[in-house]
């Protein structure tokens, strides 16, 4: 899996969150997992 820059990833198992700062390829572990990427948030609108 290629790591892509500007991407959130978080650990499941104890929620820690990561900031990919800088990308290329390889998996990003946390408790001996892969991370997953995080699912973005909807912002609420002006109106």
């Amino acid at each position: 899996m290629a790591n892509q820059l500007g991407k959130r990833l978080e650990c499941k198992e104890c929620g820690s969150e990561v900031l990919c700062t800088k990308a290329g390829e390889g998996a990003i572990q946390c408790c001996g997992i892969n991370m997953q990427l995080k699912k973005p948030v909807a912002l609420p609108t002006a109106d």
